[in-house]
C-alpha cells in the first residue's frame, strides 16, 4: 500500500485478531514502575488493586533486567558474551540457559533470512563505531575503508559458530565476536512479561527502550493503546509528502519493534553511514528504507524481524515477511530525504480496522 500524495492522513487503527474477554480486576488502578538498564529506559505498568500495591515489583522487575545484561551484553567485559567473545580459539563454553535460547534464535533468524541479520557480525559493528569501544562519535574515528572491511569479512568467513543444545555450550572458533544487540533487548521484553505472569498479573504494559508488549486491558476495560514509532521524529497525523500518518495498536497479547537508520547514524563527508550493519556485505545499509516496525506476540521475534528485513530492503523484506506470515509495516524514502513510501505486510493490513 503506497500512502496517497494530496490527501492528509487519517489515523488507523490496529486490532489484535484474538481478544480476551478477561476484565481487569476489581478495582484496579495502573502502578507503574520503571529504570535504567542496557544503555536505555523500562517502563512497565500493571493493572493491579489499589490495595495490592506491589511494590516489590521494582526489585524484581529490574533484577529480570540485569541478569540479561550479566548474561548477554556485549558492553559488559564481563558479561557471559564478554567471555565467550574473548575466549581462545577452541574454546568450548557452557552457557547459562537464556543465552544460549536467545542465541539459538538469533542463530535461526539468521539462517531463514539469508544472512541479513547475523549474531555473529559484532566485529563489524565495532569496525563501524557502533560497538562499545572506539566509537562514531567519539574524537579521532575515521570510518573504516573498503580493505579494512574486506580483511574483517573474510576472518568472519572463516569462523562457524557451533552451539550444542545437549550441552547448552558453543564453541569460539576464534575471534569470533558475538553481538545480540538486535534481539536481546526484545527478549528483555519478553522476560519481564513472564515474570509479571509468574508473579500473578494478568493486564500490563511492559516497554524497554520503545519496544513494548501488552496483555489484558486497563482498568477502564480499553486496551493498552500505542503509537507506532513516527520516522526522523514526524509528527503523528502527518500531511503525505512529510510522513505516513498516525498508526494506532491495540497491544493486547501482542508485541511490537521497530528499526530504523533515523536512531543512530554519522556523517562522513558526504556519506551517511546506518547502525545497521548489512552482515553479507559489511557495509552499513543504504536501500532507503527508513524503519521497519514489526508485530508479533513475541517482543525478541519482532525485535530480530524488524532488523532483518530492515537489511533486506523493502521489496525482499516484504517478499519474506509474506513467506513467512509476518505483520510488517515498512517506510522508505522517496526522492528526497522528507518525503515518505508505506508497504504494509498482507498480516498487517489484515489487522487494520476499516
Amino acid at each position: 500500500m503506497t500512502v496517497p500524495t494530496r490527501e492528509p492522513l487519517q489515523r488507523r487503527v490496529l486490532l489484535p485478531h484474538a481478544v480476551s474477554d478477561a476484565p481487569a480486576p476489581a478495582g484496579a488502578v495502573v502502578h507503574s514502575y520503571g529504570g535504567a538498564s542496557m544503555g536505555t529506559s523500562w517502563s512497565v505498568r500493571v493493572a493491579a488493586p489499589a490495595a495490592r500495591a506491589p511494590a516489590h515489583l521494582q526489585q524484581g522487575l529490574q533484577a529480570q533486567l540485569d541478569d540479561v545484561v550479566a548474561q548477554m551484553s556485549h558492553w559488559e567485559a564481563d558479561s557471559d558474551l564478554g567471555r565467550f567473545n574473548r575466549a581462545e580459539a577452541g574454546t568450548r563454553l557452557t552457557l547459562p540457559p537464556a543465552f544460549f535460547d536467545v542465541l539459538s534464535f538469533a542463530v535461526d533468524v539468521a539462517r531463514a533470512s539469508g544472512g541479513a541479520y547475523d549474531p555473529c557480525a559484532g566485529a563489524l559493528v565495532n569496525l563501524w563505531g557502533f560497538g562499545p569501544t572506539g566509537r562514531y562519535d567519539e574524537a579521532g574515528f575515521v570510518a573504516p575503508d573498503a580493505h579494512q572491511v574486506r580483511a574483517v569479512q573474510a576472518e568472519r568467513a572463516a569462523q562457524r559458530l557451533e552451539l550444542d543444545a545437549h550441552t547448552r555450550s558453543a564453541r569460539q572458533p576464534g575471534g569470533m565476536q558475538l553481538d545480540l544487540s538486535a534481539v536481546a533487548k526484545g527478549y528483555s521484553v519478553d522476560r519481564l512479561a513472564h515474570y509479571l505472569q509468574a508473579q500473578g498479573y494478568g493486564h500490563y504494559l511492559v516497554e524497554v527502550g520503545g519496544e513494548l508488549r501488552g496483555a489484558g486491558v486497563k482498568p477502564d476495560g480499553q486496551p493498552w493503546w500505542v503509537t507506532l514509532e513516527q520516522v526522523d521524529g514526524a509528527v503523528a497525523g502527518g500531511v503525505a509528502g512529510t510522513a505516513p500518518g498516525e498508526m494506532v495498536l491495540a497491544l493486547h497479547g501482542l508485541s511490537v519493534a521497530t528499526s530504523g537508520d533515523y536512531r543512530r547514524f554519522f556523517l562522513a563527508g558526504q556519506e551517511r553511514y546506518s547502525h545497521t550493519i548489512d552482515p553479507r556485505s559489511g557495509m552499513p545499509i543504504a536501500n532507503a528504507l527508513a524503519s521497519v516496525t514489526v508485530i508479533h506476540p513475541h517482543c525478541m521475534a519482532a525485535d530480530a524481524w524488524s532488523t532483518a528485513l530492515t537489511v533486506l530492503g523493502a521489496e525482499r523484506g516484504l517478499a519474506l515477511a509474506e513467506r513467512l506470515g509476518l505483520a510488517a509495516r515498512f517506510v522508505a524514502r522517496a526522492g528526497t530525504p522528507s518525503h515518505y513510501e508505506e508497504t504494509l505486510s498482507s498480516a498487517l493490513r489484515a489487522m487494520l480496522d476499516d
